[in-house]
């Protein structure tokens, strides 16, 4: 059976509507990079270096990464001749099926989950500069736990700029879910202790926590972050459980920068990837596990509340490669 078929089968045993907004999300990058891909196709007959060449381009220009593309191309190349592959058409089930690999790794099943247990008091720390959609994240993620059946509570962590806290707020009411905060400026590890005695004083299931972004200061941001995580940990050892960094997805490879940045100050345990809708360059999911191995969590998929989804790799690889997928079965 060949991997695309597989492929079908096993996004067919998952939810429709999860798969539908993985296609739609990936509209525009799908149009892009599928529409370069059949280009290419077109272009070569046959699988030689030329082919390899401006593969190699296509996929550096949708943000997958450097050394994740050359990575790619030499496994490509050694799969091709293992395979004794001719026609470049056959290439691009082993493409969708290397982007599989790649993002998976060694594990059977990729560790993608939010690391929320029963329980417990869950406390999940957001992370990442202004403008990604960090307080947006943070509203939409209540919203899904709540429908699941979960207790939140916000932390208004982000004291600095002007707005955030009345922001979160909306979102609190939006959802209908409580905010504990402070007023503009205060210390961003009170407004901690603060909701994490609250939380536990209401046996909350999961505490969000929204904090401060400005890249500017960097080092005051970083030194600020580190007080934060100390003064949860005392309160609740272990915690916080997840460290999340929100990386706007149209920034590219400005987002690979900031991911670097906060990897280095920070313990981030996963990504949050905004506005994947919004880019024809949605390769950055690649670049960020193959270049920083820290695993994609969360996609934003759309403007609706519940457009904020788990990342899932099939889903992924489905929505960039449907389109070749479903002209390879009408062929059939």
């Amino acid at each position: 059976m060949s991997f695309f078929k597989k492929l079908k089968e096993k996004i067919t045993k998952q939810t429709d509507s999860v798969t539908e907004k993985f296609k739609e999300g990936l509209t525009k990058t799908r149009d892009s990079f599928a529409g370069k891909m059949n280009d290419l196709v077109a272009k070569y007959r046959k699988v030689d270096e030329e082919f390899f060449e401006e593969l190699e381009e296509l996929l550096i220009s949708a943000d997958v990464g450097v050394m994740t593309v050359m990575d790619l191309i030499d496994e490509l190349k050694m799969e091709v001749k293992r395979r004794n592959i001719h026609d470049t058409k056959e290439v691009q089930a082993v493409i969708s099926e290397k982007l599989v690999e790649i993002y998976q790794g060694d594990q059977v099943e990729e560790n993608n989950k939010l690391n929320l247990e029963p329980g417990r008091l869950n406390v999940v720390l957001f992370v990442g500069v202004n403008g990604v959609g960090k307080t947006t994240t943070i509203g939409k993620l209540a919203h899904k736990l709540k429908s699941e059946g979960n207790s939140v509570l916000l932390a208004a962590g982000d004291t600095f700029r002007a707005g955030a806290i009345e922001q979160l707020e909306v979102w609190g009411e939006r959802v209908g879910v409580d905010v504990i905060k402070q007023s503009e400026g205060s210390d961003p590890a009170a407004v901690m202790y603060d909701a994490v005695q609250a939380a536990k004083a209401r046996k909350v299931d999961v505490l969000l926590c929204d904090t401060a972004g400005r890249l500017q200061n960097k080092v005051n941001l970083m030194k600020e972050l580190e007080k934060v995580k100390r003064v949860i940990e005392k309160e609740i050892p272990g915690a916080p459980h997840e460290v999340l960094l929100v990386l706007d997805a149209t920034t590219g490879q400005n987002a690979m920068t900031q991911a670097k940045q906060f990897s280095q100050a920070t313990d981030v345990s996963g990504i949050v990837l905004t506005k994947l809708d919004g880019t024809a360059k949605g390769g950055i999911v690649l670049a960020i596990k193959g270049e920083l191995d820290i695993p994609v969590k969360l996609v934003g998929l759309g403007e609706k509340m519940d457009d904020l989804q788990e990342f899932n790799t099939e889903q992924y690889v489905y929505g960039l490669f449907s389109g070749i997928i479903e002209a390879q079965e009408e062929e059939n």
